[in-house]
């Protein structure tokens, strides 16, 4: 399964950097803490809370002034094997506060500015709400998330609301999810409709798709065959949809899969809603919530909700993913 670094801990990162190209030798000079016992309390917490292996060194400085009234910053290095990295820690001036600040981009946040152009679009393609999910047709987990959003969420909001899916196939676990979607995309590179009849047929007949015998030479004949059914409802030119097929170029997939780790996503289904992630199928009346939120904070009224709709659960212990 594909590991997404966004995930790893804060040690991880720290781990993957002191053993990458361009590690700096090892810098022996004396701590400016001065006070034993508080450079060995900082080492304790820092060795403590970020799972710090007993092989690391841990140096601690220099010490300078900082933007923050009240605090110092104190430089941490860790090192093994000659190699280090080094990350900055808040020290309160009295000595009695060990803090961590990270600071992001809210003009350029990754979830905000996810590219949609050439994607096709279900619903109004003006509307000022976008609900992206990145999809594995092979997942049961996004079956289910598609059934949620297709045909109630649509309705319901009517044109307030545009739905975009994204390819992330898990092909460690889901053997003919990329054959899916690389057919998916030869579809959409003609008609957008006959995208989404693609996409709607697959999810709801998955089976059809993996049979009884699980032979993945006749999973791809099915994914083929139920592509070139698209022809004729759609006008599609099935020379230029057949080539395509048979070429079963992955670039455009890898390149969406990329795009999902960059964004933290570990499994599908993962929906993003105006930049808020949903992680996993959960129930409807939770992706109502935050599609409601992104209408509000775009100056749009939600519409009613329909009478007898249940209350949201708690989206952790509701939510289902397939994950990697």
């Amino acid at each position: 399964m594909r590991l997404n670094p966004t995930r790893l801990v804060f040690f991880a990162l720290l781990a993957l950097s002191a053993a990458s190209v361009g590690c700096k030798a090892q810098n022996s000079a004396p701590t400016t803490i001065q006070d034993p016992a508080l450079a060995r309390s900082i080492e304790v917490l820092v060795r403590s809370q970020f799972n710090v292996p007993p092989d690391y060194e841990i140096t601690l400085g220099p010490r300078t002034p900082s933007k923050i009234p009240g605090y110092d910053t104190l430089q941490v290095t860790l090192g093994r094997n000659g190699r280090t990295t080094s990350t900055n820690f808040l020290i309160s001036t009295d000595n009695k506060t060990l803090a961590r600040l990270d600071t992001f981009d809210l003009a350029g946040m990754p979830s905000r500015n996810i590219p949609i152009t050439g994607r096709p679009i279900r619903g109004n393609p003006d509307a000022k709400v976008t609900v992206i999910s990145f999809d594995d047709l092979e997942c049961p987990f996004c079956a289910a998330m598609h059934r949620e959003l297709f045909p109630d969420t649509l309705n319901h909001y009517g044109g307030l609301v545009r739905f975009v899916y994204k390819d992330d196939p898990l092909v460690e676990i889901h053997p003919w999810a990329m054959h899916a979607a690389v057919d998916a995309n030869c579809i959409a590179a003609q008609n957008g409709k006959a995208y989404w009849n693609y996409v709607d047929y697959l999810h709801a007949h998955g089976d059809e798709v993996t049979g009884t015998e699980h032979n993945l030479q006749k999973s791809y004949a099915t994914l083929d065959r139920i592509a070139d059914d698209q022809v004729k409802p759609y006008g599609l030119n099935a020379t230029t949809l057949d080539a395509c097929i048979a070429k079963q170029d992955e670039t455009t997939i890898r390149q969406s899969m990329h795009e999902a780790d960059s964004l933290g996503v570990d499994g599908t289904p993962s929906l993003f809603i105006d930049g808020e992630h949903i992680n996993g199928a959960v129930p409807t009346a939770q992706v109502w919530l935050v599609i409601d939120r992104a209408l509000r904070a775009a100056g749009v009224q939600p519409p009613p909700e329909p009478s007898g709709t249940p209350a949201p659960q708690d989206q952790g212990a509701a939510s289902q993913t397939s994950g990697r």
